[in-house]
């Protein structure tokens, strides 16, 4: 099974995510087939906090792949911003 979740990177306490299609059998942290974004929890300031490609996630959503409750929540997040930044233009 394919599935979409985090891998985490960056230092000690300092959390760094990348959003990764992988397999399910595969370590976290282990080899994964795309590399789909980032999320950055702890930005601030002008550092962008997440940065997705959404429709690469839909492409493989709907090939049977399936999010984790986090990635599902990331999405959901994107989307609302993206649409944010469509009603101010």
């Amino acid at each position: 099974m394919v599935v979409i979740r985090l891998s985490r990177g960056g230092a000690k306490k300092r959390p760094f995510y990348h959003i990764v299609v992988a397999d399910k059998q595969r370590p976290r942290d282990g080899r994964f087939i795309e590399r789909l974004g980032y999320f950055n929890p702890i930005a601030s300031g002008k550092d962008v906090r997440l940065e997705l490609n959404i429709e690469r996630a839909k492409h493989w959503i709907a090939n049977g792949a399936q999010p984790s409750d986090r990635v599902k929540h990331l999405i959901k997040m994107h989307s609302e911003t993206a649409k944010e930044a469509t009603d101010k233009a």
